[in-house]
């Protein structure tokens, strides 16, 4: 990462989010986190404000090809909205501050609400590959936290309750209104691996018998930042592909961004469903 990493990490998310500001990004209602395949949304603000992470202090773009990279903001639906194109992942470099530093500024920007979305691979088998997820709830299996180290007060208290993280009545509100267009939305808890290698058919047995519906490589990390700043969490899982063992048949990237084009406009139409509730 860019920057003087020995610098307290309020030092570097503060400089941050004031480039970001200078620029014109202003007071953000609404923060999006695009994940693997659905970088597409961010086409939908119109006369957008477009920044390169490489071009924000501290902060630099992931190396996954799919992942744009970049900060899109503007006016979308009546409401200031930041859209993360695209994630810096734990698995690239196995360091948790910098991948939750992008979450940490849309915190400081002043996002209230937090709409995380992700590819995950479909560990219930009583559901489908092609479906989208609400997340209820989330089992943390990368054996690390963004908030381990000096808390930082002004975002949040040292020991934050996780129990309504992906808050409820926002996930009620969300399925009524998906159901009234007639998408189902499918609700469960997602796990989180490290990656970058999918997951062994032994370890997506393991991920169901302790209450996983789906498993994939982020969301988590963002999700614990911004429920520590006490922000509104709305998680979405586009279940890109059966987990491994599911069916007998190799699991690839390409199938990912693959099946995301098919969910493409559903998938927006849910994300325009929980800007507006």
């Amino acid at each position: 990462m860019k920057g003087d990493v020995s610098r307290p990490l309020s030092e570097r998310v503060r400089e941050a989010a004031v480039y970001l500001y200078g620029k014109g990004v202003l007071k953000p209602e609404i923060g999006i986190i695009l994940g693997s395949g659905l970088n597409d949304f961010a086409d939908r603000i119109k006369n957008p404000l477009i920044i390169s992470y490489n071009d924000v202090p501290n902060m630099e773009a992931g190396l996954v090809s799919d992942h744009r990279g970049q900060v899109v903001y503007g006016k979308y639906k009546g409401k200031r909205v930041i859209i993360m194109a695209g994630r810096f992942h734990y698995y690239e470099n196995r360091d948790m501050d910098k991948t939750a530093f992008p979450a940490r500024v849309m915190v400081s920007l002043g996002v209230r609400r937090f709409i995380i979305t992700n590819a995950a691979g479909c560990v219930n088998t009583e559901w489908n590959a092609g479906e989208l997820m609400l997340i209820s709830d989330h089992i943390n299996l990368s054996g690390n936290n963004p908030l381990i180290g000096r808390n930082l007060d002004e975002f949040g208290p040292r020991f934050p309750d996780m129990t309504y993280t992906y808050n409820r009545e926002l996930r009620e509100k969300l399925r009524s209104a998906a159901s009234e267009k007639g998408i189902e939305l499918r609700e469960g808890v997602y796990a989180m691996f490290t990656g970058p290698s999918f997951e062994t058919p032994a370890e997506i047995r393991f991920a169901r018998t302790i209450g996983a519906d789906a498993v994939g490589m982020s969301t988590v990390p963002e999700a614990i930042i911004a429920n520590h700043a006490g922000r509104e969490v709305i998680g979405i899982s586009f279940l890109s592909n059966m987990a491994a063992g599911v069916l007998d048949k190799p699991l690839t990237g390409a199938e990912v961004n693959e099946a995301a084009l098919s969910i493409k406009d559903t998938f927006a139409e849910v994300v325009d469903l929980a800007i507006d509730i």
